[in-house]
């Protein structure tokens, strides 16, 4: 895990200029014009440069008010990050599905484009995904990511951590609650892990598995092209 090694400021000023500029579609067409003649493929592209464009844009937010001992914002923005991690391993197990034959291509292009377009505003035709579905999926892969996620939406609600918990402290004795700011006591020492922990995550599925599973994806759609080309009106 190399962030081990890294100050925290490094690990998020690499993120930041390892970013994409911009994606062109005609970049994926030179790589292969059968492959990306679908929608999906370019939809994927997309949705995996916006997830690191808004995790890093978290991350970095999180870490400057983690450093000024804001613990509350810092954990309710790292949070939204492992929200938007999970989109990101969400969509590469939707393409190892299409690939290992337990999901339909055309499936899987409506849902890349539910990922990407999707709103609970109605700005758009398409209704977003809930996010707990989202990471019931990823829970198969990191079976602690729900936890990790449940953890950080207890200080996000004013439920009992993020009133009572958060803001006070009992005297028994005297019957007596005190009242302060608790949230940098509480959580200020393991903020930087989990921050960690989602960029570690992140690395493995932008850069590892990502490219492995788009790679298959080109391929699975060069050799399944003719049957593709029937079934495009196929609703399953």
């Amino acid at each position: 895990m190399k962030q081990l090694d890294e100050p925290l400021e490094q690990v998020l000023a690499r993120l930041k200029t390892s970013r994409l500029p911009s994606v062109a579609l005609g970049g994926l067409f030179a790589r292969n014009a059968t492959a990306h003649k679908w929608k999906a493929t370019f939809r994927s592209l997309l949705l995996r440069e916006a997830i690191f464009w808004r995790l890093q844009d978290l991350l970095e937010q999180s870490f400057a008010l983690h450093q000024q001992r804001h613990t509350l914002g810092a954990r309710i923005l790292l949070r939204s990050s492992v929200e938007t991690l999970s989109m990101l391993i969400y969509l590469n197990q939707l393409t190892q599905n299409v690939t290992n034959g337990t999901l339909n291509f055309h499936t899987f292009s409506h849902k890349t484009a539910t990922l990407l377009f999707g709103s609970r505003n109605e700005f758009t035709p398409h209704t977003s995904l809930n996010i707990n579905t989202i990471l019931a999926k990823c829970a198969k892969r990191y079976d602690f990511i729900e936890k990790l996620y449940a953890d950080l939406s207890e200080c996000a609600h004013p439920n009992y951590e993020g009133l009572i918990m958060g803001y006070s402290e009992p005297d028994s004795e005297n019957r007596i609650e005190n009242f302060s700011n608790r949230w940098a006591y509480l959580y200020f020492d393991t903020h930087e892990h989990g921050m960690r922990l989602v960029i570690h995550i992140f690395e493995h599925e932008y850069n590892v598995v990502w490219e492995r599973e788009f790679k298959k994806l080109e391929g699975w759609l060069v050799a399944n092209e003719r049957e593709l080309a029937a079934t495009k009106c196929d609703p399953r």
